[in-house]
């Protein structure tokens, strides 16, 4: 008796701690179920909005490493393209440095520092670029702010002698000539007067250039010097109301056709860039004369002007082309690019951009 009653016990106390461990064990298990299901929830969230979308946002706009102007191709050109639409410029990204992209690295380069106009993506402008996350360039810069990026082509409108106006007048490689003329009211916004050698002292507009083209013709009269060449700056910046006077003198005493092959017309003149000097020895009498040529100081420039990015723009046998007498002494700016690709090539600068 007293060993069934201590049986009964037993199993009656196995029962009940088997009823009360039941509901704790299912709840735990729920739990871990429930933190098991969960868990990917929350980690997909957290990429989602997380740190891999902030790499994202970093990743979105993308400056290539290289020196990019107008005729370049490849993939860095197209990395560009693409940031600069997404930065809400119109463009193909097509990778071909157009006239769509000099004009939007012109409007951008205008607006965070006018002195870098130039339409070149060079190592300042990357990094300006750089220093910029998108909501801080949509503070700074608005698309087509300063230059109508919208127009992709070189000119647009005429001027009162029906000349084609360049619609970036500020274009490094801006072509300026008969068939395209910069704007009557342009004024480049970065004169400076190079430190070099002028046969007069007078504090003349002519003295000056664009900072970039006056820095340039500096290193290149240091280095004529260093080979024994004296040169010195005859003419570079030019107005325009002071090339409507210059050339109604020569027309008046040559006829307009004949002055028009040696002297611009207004807007036409290469002078009211600030791209241009031109430049003459003691050799020659401090004249701009076809002779400098053929002095020792002329032959020095002909072969090293390009290293320094500047070519002679209207040189002997292309005159068909040109349209120009043959002036030795006539130095353009257009970077030591475009000038040591024109140098190999024997193209003029006209030929070089494809209107040639």
């Amino acid at each position: 008796m007293k060993t069934y009653t201590r049986l009964t016990i037993m199993i009656t106390f196995l029962l009940i701690a088997g009823t009360a461990c039941a509901p704790a064990d299912n709840n735990n298990q729920e739990n871990i179920n429930k933190n098991t299901n969960e868990q990917p929830t929350e980690t997909a969230d957290t990429n989602d909005k997380g740190e891999d979308n902030d790499m994202g946002e970093q990743e979105a706009l993308v400056w290539p490493d290289a020196h990019l102007q107008k005729q370049d191709t490849g993939d860095a050109v197209s990395e560009l393209q693409q940031s600069l639409i997404k930065l809400g410029y119109d463009m193909d990204a097509s990778g071909t440095y157009d006239m769509a992209t000099t004009n939007a690295i012109t409007d951008i380069q205008l607006q965070l520092d006018p002195i870098m106009a130039l339409g070149v993506y060079n190592a300042e402008t990357r990094e300006a670029l750089t220093e910029l996350d998108q909501e801080t360039f949509a503070a700074k810069v608005t698309p087509g702010n300063k230059l109508p990026v919208h127009e992709a082509q070189p000119v647009s409108g005429s001027n009162e002698r029906g000349t084609p106006v360049i619609t970036n007048p500020y274009d490094q490689l801006a072509l300026v000539n008969k068939s395209h003329a910069l704007p009557a009211d342009y004024t480049p916004i970065d004169l400076k007067v190079p430190d070099v050698r002028f046969p007069f002292e007078e504090d003349l507009p002519k003295k000056k250039m664009r900072i970039v083209a006056a820095d340039a013709l500096e290193d290149l009269f240091k280095a004529a010097e260093k080979a024994g060449h004296t040169l010195y700056a005859q003419s570079g910046y030019r107005a325009y109301d002071t090339q409507v006077r210059l050339f109604n003198n020569y027309a008046e005493k040559h006829g307009e056709e004949a002055a028009n092959n040696f002297s611009a017309r207004p807007g036409e003149s290469e002078h009211q860039s600030g791209l241009t000097m031109d430049i003459t020895s003691e050799s020659v009498n401090f004249r701009l004369v076809t002779d400098f040529g053929k002095t020792p100081e002329g032959q020095w420039v002909k072969e090293h002007a390009a290293d320094f990015g500047f070519i002679i723009r209207y040189p002997k046998g292309k005159e068909d082309i040109t349209q120009y007498q043959y002036e030795p002494w006539h130095l353009r700016y257009v970077g030591k690019q475009a000038a040591q690709q024109l140098r190999e090539s024997g193209q003029t600068l006209d030929q070089y951009l494809g209107e040639g």
